[in-house]
């Protein structure tokens, strides 16, 4: 456990210096912006979709909300590379809330009780294939996860994951301030509802930013991206000598979503 509690706080340490460039934006106050943990579960087709399902209903997403954490997305992948894929989203305050998430939430005696099945499945049947983890913060122009109104109601939805990769660290920084130069703007006029936009601190295939659009259907997303495409104002914005002068994004991963009956998003 000890090793453990280093490890966790060791991870925290990295994270915060990265931050630490981002908090300077805002003239060195705290950090008023989420923080978000992304988990990527790779699955077999048959029971390991399941078991991680209930993992996520009856023993993590309870757990988190007893900690004050939420609200919790959790999704499954219908369009991309590599099926069956879970991806878990879990909002913070902090770094330290999410660093040392998994050393707190054992001190839960419901959560250990009711994640052993997962927590603790044999090598012969394992809960999933791997799992891969990534730390994200909230942009200082879309600082909260705004989740959509048919979340609450559980209405029809599908989302959107983008990620964008940059070729060098100032490429990566002018993409961000791109969005902070109108491109928010124009996703809103659009009719666009966007979930959350987050610059990765921690994760692979660095530097790189992730955001989530939600939509009621694919006819929807693909009407919204028309006049996004279309609009006067992205074409001015994407032609300016700013953010035309070089490539900004060499590679985008594009995913379409579904969200599990315990998604709180």
């Amino acid at each position: 456990m000890e090793r453990r509690q280093f490890l966790a706080a060791s991870v925290a340490a990295s994270a915060l210096g990265i931050a630490g460039n981002v908090r300077a934006e805002a003239g060195g106050m705290a950090l008023s912006r989420e923080v978000y943990q992304m988990r990527r579960y790779g699955l077999q087709s048959g029971p390991q979709t399941k078991l991680t399902e209930s993992y996520f209903s009856d023993a993590l997403i309870p757990a988190l909300a007893r900690m004050g954490m939420g609200p919790v997305g959790a999704f499954r992948v219908d369009i991309g590379p590599e099926t069956p894929v879970y991806y878990l989203l879990i909002p913070g305050g902090s770094v330290q809330d999410l660093a040392d998430l998994d050393l707190r939430i054992v001190e839960d005696a419901a959560f250990v009780k009711a994640a052993d099945p997962f927590w603790n499945a044999t090598a012969a049947a394992p809960a999933f294939q791997r799992e891969e983890n990534s730390l994200l913060v909230a942009f200082k122009g879309w600082p909260k996860l705004t989740p959509p109104a048919s979340a609450a109601t559980k209405g029809k939805r599908i989302f959107q994951l983008r990620t964008y990769e940059s070729p060098s660290n100032g490429d990566h920084a002018r993409k961000v301030e791109m969005f902070h130069s109108g491109e928010f703007e124009i996703f809103l006029k659009a009719g666009f509802h966007p979930v959350f936009f987050g610059d990765t601190l921690i994760g692979s295939r660095m530097p790189s930013l992730t955001y989530m659009l939600s939509f009621t259907d694919q006819a929807e997303l693909d009407a919204k991206w028309d006049l996004f495409r279309n609009d006067p104002d992205w074409k001015k914005l994407s032609t300016s000598p700013r953010f035309a002068s070089d490539q900004l994004v060499t590679n985008i991963t594009n995913l379409i979503l579904s969200p599990l009956g315990c998604s709180q998003i």
